[in-house]
């Protein structure tokens, strides 16, 4: 009788066999190289992930085996084992690794936990494979008068608290988010360098947790398709109440707003698995991506960065004790001349005006940037977009009925007041009596008009906040009038200047 596949809430399991002749397993190999490939198999091979990929063994009535078999089979995961340590002490092409993986060793299929390892493999050797955006974890309160118990929650800044973090419970509380015409499973993997748990969410639209999520839509049934799956990433910091999360990816052609759709999935269900009974968070954007993840981790982390880049980094370090409301001055260093004697020294020549000119520059910038902004560091984003929303303000002067006969001289004088810079009190009070509005709008000035332009800036590079700062060193940018969001000292990619001051799209951000 033909077994019969029932669909089912539950999530795939890790030993799901998927065939090896799939284009989307020997794609997931070939990214890797030689050494990342035999290390792989190793850890597949150890005792703890041997049960989720189990290889192809001698069958122990088959003592002849076939002839023909350009790789016969191994008796027992051991020789397999001591099979590749010997490849890993020769030199040899990849691609004989990769045949003798998906022809020999593991002929009958990768279980979906071994692509799970590929994959994390393949981040560790590239780490800047994936883009991540920050998200913020914030919790949810009722409002202080709540007549009605279905008031709407609000999310309180002012909390301490945080959510309790456990990987299975949130396994299975996200789980229940997930709709029964969609499969899913899920990875945990924690990097060696960096202080983060990274989830690996593999998506795919079946309705079955079988072989049959991955028979072929044309009903041939003979090779595994992925065109329909996809796979996100998520990481969990180390003490910080913030998570980060990367665009779906798939095998197959996806368009833009499939992807969105997932991630926003995503991000409606991660509070939920979250939360508790009497304890709700959401999840807030921050406005920073990138790929680099340690880039992320200095801003949105649980390190004292956090709140001190740019200009501030110095007081980051815990090493370091200087702080500005010392009353004592530091003791500068003695300089190598004053502890010579007197006899014979000479008389240091002076600096040219281009020389003194760029000294003062790279002071400028030591200052602006402190620790930060430095090419080998290791933590530069890679695109900046800056939306500038000030307004050029040009007061009216109310102009009575018997004052039309003025003379021209008189009127060109006060044209030229009103054309004049205000003063920054005036740009202050100004600034006070305007609303302050998260949507984006500029508050009415009375006995004014504004025009504010679309202005848009767009850095990208390597390290952005690195080639600011080399900019400022050789003079091209003006250090003392420069603005503080350009130090990246607000800690967001994607914000709005408005009064002056920074802010995420859509409030989020340093304000």
């Amino acid at each position: 009788m033909a077994r019969i596949s029932v669909p089912t809430a539950a999530r795939l399991p890790s030993s799901l066999r998927v065939d090896s002749a799939n284009i989307a397993v020997q794609k997931s190999l070939s990214r890797l190289s030689r050494e990342s490939l035999i290390s792989l198999v190793l850890d597949w091979l150890d005792d703890g992930s041997l049960l989720n990929a189990i290889p192809y063994l001698q069958a122990v009535d088959d003592e002849d085996g076939d002839p023909d078999d350009i790789y016969p089979p191994c008796q027992s995961p051991d020789e397999i084992h001591q099979l590749y340590l010997e490849m890993q002490q020769q030199k040899g092409p990849k691609s004989d690794v990769i045949s003798r993986i998906l022809e020999g060793d593991w002929r009958h299929g990768l279980t979906l936990y071994q692509l799970a390892m590929a994959d994390f493999a393949y981040f560790d050797q590239n780490p800047t494979s994936q883009r991540w955006s920050a998200y913020q974890v914030l919790p949810l309160t009722p409002p202080p008068n709540n007549a009605d118990g279905e008031a709407t929650l609000q999310v309180d800044r002012k909390s301490l608290s945080i959510p309790r973090f456990h990987p299975s419970t949130f396994l299975q509380n996200l789980q229940d988010q997930v709709l029964p015409d969609v499969k899913t499973h899920y990875q945990f993997h924690r990097p060696k360098d960096l202080p983060v748990l990274i989830l690996r969410i593999f998506v795919i639209d079946s309705p079955y947790t079988t072989n049959l999520a991955f028979l072929s839509r044309d009903g041939s049934g003979n090779t595994a398709n992925f065109d329909s799956s996809r796979t996100i990433y998520i990481a969990f910091p180390d003490g910080s109440p913030a998570l980060y999360i990367t665009k779906s990816q798939g095998t197959g052609s996806t368009s833009s707003g499939e992807s969105k759709s997932l991630q926003s999935l995503i991000v409606d269900g991660v509070p939920k698995a979250l939360s508790r009974p009497r304890e709700r968070y959401t999840v807030k954007s921050s406005n920073l991506a990138s790929r680099n993840l340690e880039a992320i981790l200095e801003k949105k982390g649980s390190r004292r960065t956090n709140s001190a880049a740019g200009g501030w980094s110095i007081y980051s370090d815990e090493k370091k004790k200087e702080s500005p409301l010392d009353t004592v001055l530091p003791i500068p260093p003695v300089s190598r001349l004053s502890s010579d004697s007197g006899i014979g020294q000479k008389r240091m020549a002076e600096l040219t005006p281009v020389q003194r000119a760029a000294k003062r520059a790279k002071v400028i910038a030591e200052a602006r940037f402190g620790d930060s902004g430095i090419v080998t560091d290791g933590k530069g984003v890679e695109k900046v977009d800056i939306v500038i929303q000030d307004e050029f303000l040009s007061t009216r002067v109310p102009v009575d009925e018997g004052d039309e006969e003025r003379s021209t001289g008189e009127a060109g004088d006060v044209n030229n007041k009103a054309k004049r810079r205000r003063s920054k009190i005036d740009v202050v009070i100004q600034e006070a009596n305007s609303p302050d509005d998260d949507d984006g709008t500029v508050g009415d000035t009375g006995g004014s008009q504004t025009w504010v332009p679309t202005v848009k800036i767009s850095l990208q590079g390597t390290h952005v906040w690195a080639g600011v700062r080399q900019l400022v060193e050789a003079g091209i940018v003006d250090g003392e009038r420069m603005p503080g969001w350009m130090t990246g000292e607000d800690g967001v990619t994607t914000g709005i200047v408005r009064h002056g001051r920074i802010r995420g799209y859509k409030g989020s951000g340093m304000k």
